[in-house]
C-alpha cells in the first residue's frame, strides 16, 4: 500500500488543531515546577494565568495565543515510505491541510507579500508553508510535525572566534537575553535553541529545530554540550529576568543546544527563543494509512546526528 494524499490533507489538519490548542505535557510539567519555585509573587501570579489559559483553550478547542504564528512543518522519511502521488501530492496536501486549519481552528492569517502584503487569508503562499525534510534509513512511515512559531523576532546570529569559546558563546546568549526580553521581542519563559557549527544557514536550521523539536528534559548525548546546555539555563534563570518581562527566576523553560563541524576559523552560533506556548505535534503515518498521534517530534535520531562517512 501507499500513503494517500486525503489522508496527509485529514491528519495534517488535525495536526494544526492540537498543536494550536493543546500544550504539550512536558511544557506544562515544567512551567508547574517554574511556578512552584517562583519566589516572586507577581511572576507567581503570571505563571498561574498562563496555566489557566492553556487550561481555557483545551477545554474550548481555541488558539493558546492570539497570535498562532507562522506555520511549517517538518517531515522525517523512512527509507521504505511509499507515498500515493508522489511529495508533489505530500507537499500539495500539507499546503491544502493549512488552508483549512487557518478557516476552521481559526488560525490567525499572518503570512503577506513582503512588499505588496497583499494576504491570502490562509496562511499559504510563497515558500509558506515552509517543509523542511529528513530521513532514516529505515522504516515504511512518515513522520509529520507541525510547529507555529512567531515570525516576528527572537533569532540573532553571531559569528565567534575559535578562541571565543565557551565563555563567547555565554556572552552572545546573555546579549540575546537582554535584547529580546528588554525590547519584547519574545515571550517568556522561553524554550532556548542554540545552533553551534557548520556554516550560517546551518547554524540557524539546527538551532531553531533545536528549540522547537526537542522534549524538555531532554540532554544532547554529547557530555561536554549536554553540560552547556545545563549551564546556560541556570544562567538565563539567575539574570533576574521572570515571566513575561517582570522580575523573576523563571525565563527560560530549557536550554538545547545542536551542533555542526564548521569552518575551522570560526564559531558560528545562532540563538532562538520558542515562546512557551510551544506550538508543536507530531503524528506518524503509516504505509496501510493507519495514523498515530504523539507530542516527541523524535527528530534529533542517531542517524540524523551521525558523524561517521
Amino acid at each position: 500500500m501507499a500513503i494517500s494524499e486525503q489522508v496527509v490533507y485529514e491528519t495534517a489538519v488535525e495536526l494544526h488543531r492540537r498543536a494550536a490548542t493543546v500544550l504539550p505535557q512536558d511544557v506544562r510539567a515544567r512551567l508547574k515546577a517554574l511556578e512552584d519555585g517562583e519566589q516572586d509573587g507577581l511572576s507567581r501570579f503570571v505563571l498561574s494565568c498562563i496555566a489557566d489559559n492553556w487550561a481555557a483553550a483545551e477545554q474550548d478547542s481555541r488558539p493558546l495565543c492570539a497570535d498562532t504564528g507562522l506555520p511549517r512543518f517538518y517531515v522525517k522519511c523512512g527509507n521504505d515510505l511509499q507515498l500515493d502521488g508522489g511529495f508533489h501530492a505530500l507537499e500539495t496536501a500539507l499546503r491544502r491541510a493549512t488552508q483549512e486549519a487557518t478557516r476552521a481552528i481559526p488560525l490567525r492569517p499572518n503570512r503577506v507579500h513582503p512588499l505588496s502584503r497583499r494576504d491570502f487569508n490562509n496562511n499559504v503562499g510563497a515558500h509558506a508553508p515552509g517543509i523542511a525534510y529528513t530521513f532514516e534509513p529505515e522504516g515504511d512511515w512518515i513522520d509529520i510535525t507541525t510547529v507555529h512559531r512567531g515570525g516576528l523576532f527572537g533569532s540573532d546570529y553571531r559569528m565567534l572566534f575559535p578562541s571565543d569559546g565557551i565563555p563567547g558563546i555565554k556572552r552572545f546568549f546573555l546579549d540575546c537575553l537582554g535584547q529580546f526580553f528588554q525590547r519584547g521581542l519574545s515571550c517568556p519563559p522561553v524554550i532556548v535553541g542554540i545552533g553551534l557549527g557548520g556554516t550560517k544557514d546551518d547554524s540557524f536550521r539546527i538551532g531553531q529545530e533545536a528549540a522547537c523539536l526537542r522534549l524538555i528534559g531532554d540532554r544532547n548525548p554529547d557530555p561536554q554540550i549536554a553540560e552547556l546546555e545545563q549551564e546556560l539555563e541556570e544562567l538565563g534563570n539567575s539574570s533576574g529576568f521572570g515571566p513575561m518581562g517582570f522580575r523573576g527566576r523563571s525565563s527560560i523553560l530549557s536550554v538545547h543546544v545542536e551542533s555542526a563541524y564548521a569552518h575551522t576559523g570560526g564559531l558560528p552560533v545562532s540563538v532562538h527563543h520558542f515562546c512557551f506556548a510551544a506550538r508543536r505535534s507530531t503524528v506518524r503515518i503509516n504505509n496501510d494509512n493507519s495514523v498515530e498521534f504523539r507530542e516527541d517530534p523524535l527528530w534529533f535520531t542517531p542517524y540524523y546526528r551521525r558523524e561517521e562517512v
